[in-house]
């Protein structure tokens, strides 16, 4: 089964993809200008990958973006299944990850990481 994760962010959404077995590969984040224009390019590259589950990095700790996560998913129109992973501390473990490897910056790396990591959680966990 062809799986994608979304890390939603109020810049960025990361994004990762599995394709067979459990290889995770993170792909180019998506820059956020607007909720419409966000969620048409999320639908876009799940379609693009043929993707038969999406699997959405959930925080546990904020209610507020727990809100924003469940509207954002409400604008994509996936007809696929959706499921949520607990996203907890996934963006701090993808910050150390890139430590010394390359500069830190915000273009998307660190949040695609981030995706990559929450969808090996769910891998492990089904």
């Amino acid at each position: 089964m062809k799986l994608a994760c979304i890390d939603i962010g109020l810049k960025r959404i990361g994004v990762a993809i599995c394709l067979q077995g459990d290889i995770v590969t993170p792909l180019p984040a998506i820059l956020r200008k607007n909720r419409n224009q966000a969620s048409n390019d999320v639908l876009k590259t799940l379609k693009e990958w043929e993707i038969e589950k999406l699997v959405v990095g959930f925080p546990s700790a904020s209610e507020d973006m727990q809100k924003r996560v469940k509207h954002f998913v409400t604008l994509l129109d996936f007809d696929k299944e959706i499921t949520f992973q607990e996203e907890n501390m996934s963006s701090i473990e993808a910050q150390d990850l890139m430590k010394g490897n390359i500069k830190y910056k915000r273009d998307g790396r660190v949040d695609s990481l981030a995706a990559k990591i929450i969808l090996e959680r769910y891998l492990v966990n089904t």
